[in-house]
């Protein structure tokens, strides 16, 4: 059953992530077996072998990309995660974010997760 993206999902992007969104993504990776994760930094990280491959932040799911990957987020419109400073925003090209249609189907989110580990590995 697809998690619901409603607005009370759809926060701020400076806000912290929701512990009913982590329960949620952390339920929908179990297929990958026993994983590490934790807050931080108002987010939160998903480790696989010590390796973090995917976080949350404002309730939106960030995949750790390479330069193969990241081509095929780019041509789905996808974001990299970034922030604000006092200097202007930072964009970190490492994480991208997960297409919406990913939650509707498991299957196809776990392959995005096992890519996402690979990138984790190679960076």
């Amino acid at each position: 059953m697809p998690y619901p993206l409603n607005d009370a999902i759809k926060r701020d992007m400076r806000m912290s992530a929701s512990p009913e969104f982590i329960a949620y993504v952390r339920d929908q990776f179990t297929p990958l077996g026993n994983l590490e994760d934790g807050s931080f930094f108002g987010g939160f990280a998903f480790k696989y072998s010590s390796k973090q491959f995917a976080m949350i932040m404002g309730n939106t799911l960030y995949f750790c990309v390479n330069d193969e990957s990241r081509i095929k987020y780019k041509r789905l419109g996808m974001e990299p995660f970034s922030y604000v400073t006092k200097k202007g925003r930072i964009q970190v090209n490492k994480y991208y974010s997960a297409p919406e249609e990913l939650f509707e189907d498991q299957e196809k989110l776990i392959e995005w997760a096992n890519e996402a580990i690979e990138s984790a590995y190679s960076a």
